[in-house]
């Protein structure tokens, strides 16, 4: 029902606003009795064999909510009936921030993709913990945290402590997000000796913590074998613990979007199933390369449940989806998570 009436509706209007109408929607929707119930039936799916159990926490399937949808933490309770075994929210910012100027959101309906560069557009810190107040404890929440745009490179790592600090009750993982395109000057945060500081400064806070949590690093799909052996590297040195590949693409290689469109366009993230396979790869060689030494999460172009399993073949320990979410529907969390039992079965 999704992809035959409901997207074709959604996709004559502006994505930004269609976004927040569907935030509307879900959360007045799932306020009716019975609608949630409704909803677990419908998508959710359990099974003993979907567990995972990751850098100490037990995820009940690998199938994740990439971060970028629920950047304001609004919206994990009601997104937990449709079957996620995590929930990604941010990226957060100290304060919070307008992003970059609209229309900065466009689909590429021929590619399967979006191209966005939101920049961060987030309520801040404070916002998202009054939000997580509210958690009900049905899913694995991870904090996707970042810098203000107009931060001063020198202050980048205050910033970073400063959410890390502040989100620490709330959340059960941390993901660092160094490699978004659409933030301004990121140079300093491709720089493998201050990446190196950043890590060891946030795991320095989080030994101060009663409990720790673990801690990823989001790294870009572009990044070339070098660049990848020098994350491998870091990791090692480091002891982080883990890896999710990967972010947007600033590529626009292979798309069968006009370069006239994709000039109108303008710069900006590439998500989708242009990067399926570069992400893919990206995962296959951080797998093989490192001799698996650290666990990985694999996000870019899942639409069907075959990409999930491309994925988890290559060397990803959980996935994440996000725009085929939106391409795809809510029946796409059921559909890998029941090729993952079939799998498991037929092995």
């Amino acid at each position: 029902m999704y992809k035959l009436l409901i997207r074709p509706l959604l996709f004559c209007f502006d994505p930004e606003k269609v976004h927040h109408f569907t935030f509307s929607f879900i959360k007045n929707s799932l306020k009716i009795p019975f609608v949630s119930t409704i909803i677990k039936a419908l998508y959710a799916v359990e099974d003993k064999s979907l567990e995972r159990n990751l850098f100490g926490l037990n995820f009940k399937n690998p199938v994740g909510l990439a971060a970028g949808f629920d950047k304001n933490a609004l919206l994990y309770n009601e997104l937990a009936n449709f079957g996620f075994g995590f929930i990604e929210i941010g990226t957060v910012t100290p304060v919070g921030q307008e992003g970059n100027p609209k229309k900065r959101l466009f689909r590429l309906k021929a590619d399967q993709g979006i191209i966005n560069r939101m920049g961060f557009n987030n309520e801040g810190l404070e916002a998202a913990i009054n939000q997580l107040k509210k958690n009900k404890g049905k899913v694995i929440i991870g904090g996707n945290i970042g810098k203000n745009t107009n931060t001063s490179p020198e202050d980048y790592t205050k910033d970073y402590l400063e959410c890390f600090n502040g989100l620490h009750p709330y959340v059960d993982y941390f993901v660092l997000n160094v490699s978004c395109p659409n933030v301004g000057s990121h140079a300093k945060l491709t720089d493998k000796d201050y990446l190196k500081e950043l890590i060891r400064e946030v795991q320095t806070a989080n030994k101060n913590h009663n409990t720790q949590k673990p801690i990823l690093l989001k790294i870009a799909p572009d990044l070339n074998t070098i660049q990848l052996d020098e994350i491998i590297e870091l990791v090692a040195a480091t002891k982080i613990d883990g890896v999710i590949a990967s972010n947007t693409s600033v590529s626009r290689d292979g798309l069968k979007t006009s370069k006239e469109a994709l000039k109108t366009i303008g710069n900006g993230g590439l998500s989708g199933q242009p990067i399926k396979d570069k992400s893919t790869k990206v995962i296959a060689y951080l797998a093989k390369k490192s001799q698996k030494a650290f666990p990985i999460i694999g996000v870019g172009g899942i639409h069907f449940a075959k990409d999930a399993l491309e994925k988890i073949e290559a060397g990803a320990d959980l996935v994440q989806i996000y725009t085929g979410f939106i391409y795809e529907g809510p029946q796409l969390i059921k559909a890998i998570n029941k090729t993952l039992i079939k799998k498991k079965k037929d092995s």
